[in-house]
């Protein structure tokens, strides 16, 4: 099983726990992400996200097929990370790490992904020829988003 990673690391001009507030509630996630990705909540969500949380979305990321996806809160350090992995869904694994530091200019905001594809070689020709841009994509998205909310320049 060939496993893949995929970080990001972005300096922000906000309190850890404004960007704690942000980014531990998924109700965020089509802020953040292409209209191609668009997230629907299935379950109830509480107002904190706490280790053991799961999480029930509807997303159609690939070619506007509609997928489930299962995920659980595996580590919460309130304000500092959190960490959530793919139980159901397209991956054979997934693991992202959101990790919020306070620097004197705000926090640095970094997303640290681990993945696998299931089916093998076939899997990873599929990603090769569209799952990772896709990811890249998401991610370019989420960037400019929180530059135009919370960048430097801003």
């Amino acid at each position: 099983m060939k496993i893949y990673q995929l970080y990001r690391q972005q300096q922000l001009k906000v309190t850890l726990q404004e960007a704690w507030d942000f980014f531990s509630s998924p109700y965020h996630l089509n802020d953040l992400t292409p209209d191609f990705f668009h997230v629907t909540i299935i379950s109830k969500v509480p107002e904190k996200i706490y280790g053991g949380l799961m999480l029930h979305y509807q997303m159609k990321a690939v070619f506007g097929i509609p997928m489930n996806w299962l995920s659980e809160i595996s580590h919460c350090d309130e304000p500092k990370r959190f960490v959530y992995e793919q139980r159901v869904g397209p991956f054979k694994f997934w693991s992202h790490e959101v990790c919020l530091t306070e620097t004197p200019d705000g926090i640095m905001l970094e997303d640290i992904m681990f993945y696998a594809m299931p089916l093998g070689w076939l899997g990873q020709l599929f990603n090769t020829l569209l799952i990772d841009h896709k990811l890249e994509r998401i991610f370019d998205t989420r960037r400019d988003y929180l530059d135009s909310q919370w960048g430097l320049n801003c």
